[in-house]
C-alpha cells in the first residue's frame, strides 16, 4: 500500500512496506529520492531498527541469549500499519510479531510520521517499550538523495553548518567499526568534496558527536543543495556505491558493532534503553534549497 502526500508544490509517496518515504517531487516535477535501481542499490529510504549497521558475526547477546539479525535490522522488510493520515502527513506503526521476536525479544511500538514541509519533509520516529523489561534499541535514517540527470556526483560537496575538525570511523570488510583507526576528513573547513574514490576505499563516511546539527549536499556548479537536519542524533553517516547517482544522508542513534565490542546489545555505542512504558521520539528533516 502506498500513501500520497501533498503540500503546496511538493508531493511525496510513503510505502507501508518498510514504512518509508520513497518519493519527493518538487514543483518542476524533479524527483529527489533515489528510485531504487538494483543496478546500483535497490533501496531508497529504509528505516534502520532495532540496530544500525552490522552485528559482530551477525549475532548479539540480549539477556545472556544469542540472537541473529541482518544488517540494519528487520523493520525495513516488514509491513507497517496505518495509524493516522492527512493531506500532508502519514503515521505508520510496526509492532512485534513472530518474526521480530525471534530476532529481538521485546514487545515494542515503532511509529514513524512522514510530514511534508514547505521545502521538504520531516521524519519522526517514536519508539515505545510496551513490555515489562528494559528494552535496548538503536535507530537511524538512510535517505538516498538522487543526483539529478545532467548533474554529476563529484561536482558536489558536503557543507556542515559549523567549522569541524573530525575523523571518520573506519570499517572492516565485514562492516565492523575499527576501534583503533580513524581517518581525518574534516579540518576546520566544514567541507568535504565528494569523490567516488573515498567510498571505494572506506565504504561509508561515519562521524560522531559533531558540533554541527545540519549538513548540506551542495552542487558547486548549479548552486542547489539538499539539507539534512540531524541535531537530535549523535552520529551522521554518508554512503553511496561508486558510480551511482545518489548519496545517502543518514542520521544515526547507534552504529555498527565495534571490532572489539562485548557483543552485548546494551553495550552498543549510543544505544537507547527504554524502561517499561517509556518512549523515545527522534526527528530529522530534509529540505531543498
Amino acid at each position: 500500500m502506498t500513501f500520497d502526500l501533498k503540500r503546496g508544490k511538493l508531493q511525496a509517496k510513503v510505502r507501508a512496506k518498510g514504512g518509508e518515504l520513497t518519493s519527493l517531487t518538487d514543483g518542476d516535477g524533479q524527483e529527489h529520492i533515489w528510485e531504487g535501481d538494483p543496478a546500483f542499490w535497490a533501496g531508497q529510504n529504509p528505516i534502520l531498527f532495532p540496530i544500525v549497521g552490522a552485528l559482530k558475526d551477525g549475532r548479539v547477546d540480549i539477556g545472556g541469549k544469542t540472537y541473529e539479525m541482518g544488517r540494519h535490522g528487520f523493520a525495513r522488510g516488514m509491513e507497517f500499519s496505518l495509524v493516522d493520515r492527512g493531506e500532508d502527513f502519514v503515521t505508520l506503526e510496526l509492532r512485534e510479531n513472530e518474526a521480530a521476536l525471534a530476532q529481538y525479544p521485546f514487545p515494542f511500538s515503532l511509529r514513524v510520521t512522514h510530514r511534508l514541509l514547505e521545502d521538504g519533509f520531516s521524519t519522526t520516529f517514536t519508539v515505545e517499550n510496551t513490555g515489562t523489561a528494559p528494552m535496548p534499541f538503536c535507530i537511524g535514517g538512510h535517505t538516498a538523495i538522487r543526483i539529478p540527470e545532467g548533474e554529476h556526483f563529484e561536482d558536489c560537496e558536503l557543507l556542515f553548518d559549523e567549522a569541524e575538525r573530525a575523523d571518520t570511523h573506519l570499517l572492516t570488510p565485514e562492516g565492523m567499526i575499527l576501534h583503533d583507526r580513524r581517518k581525518p576528513m574534516l579540518e576546520e573547513s566544514g567541507k568535504i568534496p565528494l569523490r567516488y574514490a573515498d567510498f571505494a576505499e572506506m565504504d561509508t563516511l561515519i562521524f560522531s558527536m559533531l558540533r554541527s546539527g545540519n549538513v548540506s549536499l551542495f552542487n558547486r556548479k548549479t548552486g542547489r543543495s539538499v539539507r539534512l537536519d540531524f541535531h537530535e542524533f549523535p552520529m551522521v553517516a554518508f554512503w553511496t556505491k561508486p558510480g551511482a547517482p545518489f548519496l545517502c544522508l543518514e542520521p544515526w542513534h547507534g552504529c555498527a558493532a565495534y571490532d572489539n565490542e562485548s557483543g552485548k546489545f546494551a553495550d552498543k555505542p549510543f544505544c537507547v534503553i527504554l524502561q517499561p512504558g517509556e518512549l523515545k521520539r527522534l526527528s530529522y528533516s530534509i529540505c531543498l534549497e
